[in-house]
């Protein structure tokens, strides 16, 4: 029989209590979920509850996956945003885009997945998988966005940051002026001061209607350099600054990258001192063997300088649809945290811009200086 001494990897024992009615769902959590990937969500959640939401903790999100059709902006990444859980964001221009329909006043449906497509355009119903909406919708938010994309504010180069910032603004209107409440991820971030990054801005039905306003002569000029600076600036921030970064990444994609690539832009292209982000929390269906970044492990990440190596114990991969995970981590991170003060970064770009210019200037001066030396 093995010595208890070779017993020193095993965790506690499986006897968990019967789950019973009315059960919280981090008591759920927290004594139901012990194995597979039950577990690998608990410790997604024992993760962002108590390490990322500490208060030197900056905090990332990555929204990729059709989430706002489905309603969870306004369930779930609303009070992320209004709790202070989540400090800025890359998001698909589409979930952006479908977030606009809540906020403007339109519907979407539940519906079936194995409905009869055929039918289902001839009856005007656009699908998305299980969810229906109709046609209608499509125009009336292309026409919103032509409109506001027409206002003068937008005839000038900005980061995506700022360009979902005042849109933002036109979309916390229309709710209000239909005395609506917080139902738009958009609108939100605009009063919250949560700056939105896309990773591709023209990958959208938004940088669609760009597009067309672009043939009419005035093009929108989205300044992609400015968003990868910009967001290499908030991390270098929240390092410099003698606190932590943290990403939660929400399927994958090129928000993912776009996050994580901060890291190597602030160590390998701008060459200042950095050893990666603190934690790392992705929500995934995405396999590692199949090479694609979506399913990239956190481990491979720390090859490329994004993860900080001695922080790979703080990392986690759930393999779970992020429908199913995502309302239980926001559920279990509001029961166990209370609300964060609003860093309300937005208004901090230029500030946090300017840090990351003068280090990358002094950078290049020693640089030089060191080459003149030899």
């Amino acid at each position: 029989m093995a010595s208890p001494k070779s017993r020193k990897n095993m965790g506690p024992k499986i006897a968990p209590d019967p789950v019973t009615a009315g059960i919280t769902v981090d008591r759920l959590v927290d004594g139901s979920f012990l194995a597979y990937n039950g577990a690998r969500l608990r410790e997604a959640c024992r993760l962002l509850a108590e390490k990322m939401l500490e208060p030197d903790v900056t905090v990332g999100l990555t929204l990729s996956g059709a989430l706002t059709p489905a309603g969870l902006g306004r369930s779930c990444l609303i009070p992320l945003l209004k709790a202070g859980f989540v400090d800025w964001m890359i998001s698909t221009g589409a979930n952006l885009y479908h977030d606009t329909h809540f906020g403007i006043g339109l519907t979407m449906h539940q519906g079936r997945s194995n409905a009869d497509d055929v039918a289902l355009r001839e009856e005007g119903i656009v699908r998305i998988f299980d969810i229906f909406f109709d046609y209608e919708v499509l125009l009336s938010t292309d026409a919103f966005f032509r409109e506001v994309m027409r206002q003068p504010e937008f005839r000038k180069p900005m980061s995506t940051a700022e360009f979902h910032f005042r849109a933002g603004r036109y979309v916390a209107e229309r709710e209000k002026a239909l005395a609506q409440g917080e139902t738009s991820l958009l609108a939100a971030a605009h009063r919250l001061e949560v700056p939105i990054y896309t990773s591709s801005p023209g990958d959208s039905s938004i940088g669609m209607n760009a597009a067309a306003i672009a043939l009419e002569g005035e093009p929108i000029h989205w300044d992609v350099f400015k968003d990868v600076n910009e967001t290499a600036a908030i991390v270098y921030d929240a390092k410099k600054s003698g606190g932590k970064s943290a990403i939660l990444i929400l399927g994958g994609g090129s928000p993912k990258n776009f996050a994580l690539q901060t890291e190597p832009q602030i160590q390998e292209v701008l060459g200042l001192e950095e050893a990666g982000h603190d934690y790392f929390l992705q929500v995934t269906d995405a396999r590692a063997d199949t090479g694609g970044l979506s399913g990239a492990t956190p481990g491979e990440a720390v090859s490329w300088g994004k993860i900080d190596p001695e922080r790979l114990p703080d990392a986690v991969v759930a393999y779970v649809d992020s429908t199913v995970a995502l309302p239980i981590l926001t559920a279990y991170a509001l029961s166990k945290r209370k609300a964060r003060p609003l860093k309300r970064l937005y208004g901090k770009r230029d500030a946090l811009m300017a840090q990351l210019r003068t280090a990358h200037a002094a950078r290049v001066t020693a640089d030089a200086a060191g080459k003149g030396s030899r």
